[in-house]
């Protein structure tokens, strides 16, 4: 049996944990209210179409850059859709929560001697502007965006060029992601420990994560 097969950590196993933001730490709820919801209504507004019909017409765009760099991209959207989307996340920004638990969870990691990592694909701009609400990297040891490396974590690529700047042992890692993709290319590149989360969105039920162990929360982690 393979580590990312076993129902339980062994804590003794982990030193480091590598750990997403948006529905890992931070409710997916925010991130899928504003690109479904929120842009939309504005992008429409600005050309006389109701928000479903512009949503349909952006649905095509945002497929587009899935999976890549330029799906996580504030300065891409900014300009595919002529909106300042800094602009609209800081107006916003108060929608920002974290997971219940997740917090507790960072801190039980503290007392146990383990480093916390945030990997993340999302924009520096749009983690500055989550961090200022929520203090999100008060709780962690390092921080990283992957746009700094230019892959995201879906990519394997990515993992050696985040190894290079954030030494850690593969074999003594545990990462949590509520992405199948990212997970997977985490386990290509040889990651032991891996948790999927099921319920990233707080407003939605929990979703199978097949091929991988899933918790609802962060707090499940014990």
């Amino acid at each position: 049996m393979t580590a990312w097969d076993a129902e339980q950590l062994d804590w003794t196993a982990i030193d480091t944990v590598l750990l997403d933001m948006d529905g890992t730490l931070l409710d997916l709820g925010f991130d899928n209210w504003f690109w479904q919801d929120y842009v939309p209504e504005v992008w429409g507004r600005e050309r006389g179409l109701a928000k479903d019909a512009a949503l349909a017409a952006l649905v095509p765009r945002f497929e587009a850059a899935r999976g890549t760099l330029e799906w996580y991209c504030v300065d891409h959207w900014s300009r595919e859709f002529g909106l300042d989307v800094r602009e609209l996340k800081r107006g916003v920004k108060e929608r920002v929560a974290w997971i219940p638990g997740a917090e507790a969870f960072l801190a039980r990691l503290a007392a146990l001697g383990k480093r916390r990592v945030l990997v993340t694909n999302a924009h520096p701009e749009t983690l500055a502007i989550k961090d200022a609400h929520v203090d999100l990297v008060g709780h962690l040891d390092a921080v990283y965006s992957t746009h700094a490396f230019g892959l995201p974590k879906e990519d394997v690529a990515f993992w050696p060029r985040l190894r290079a700047e954030c030494p850690f042992d593969p074999a003594r890692t545990l990462f949590v992601d509520d992405s199948l993709p990212v997970l997977a290319a985490a386990r290509d590149y040889g990651i032991a420990w891996l948790r999927a989360v099921r319920r990233p969105d707080l407003s939605r039920s929990a979703r199978d994560t097949p091929g991988f162990t899933g918790v609802d929360s962060v707090a499940e982690l014990e």
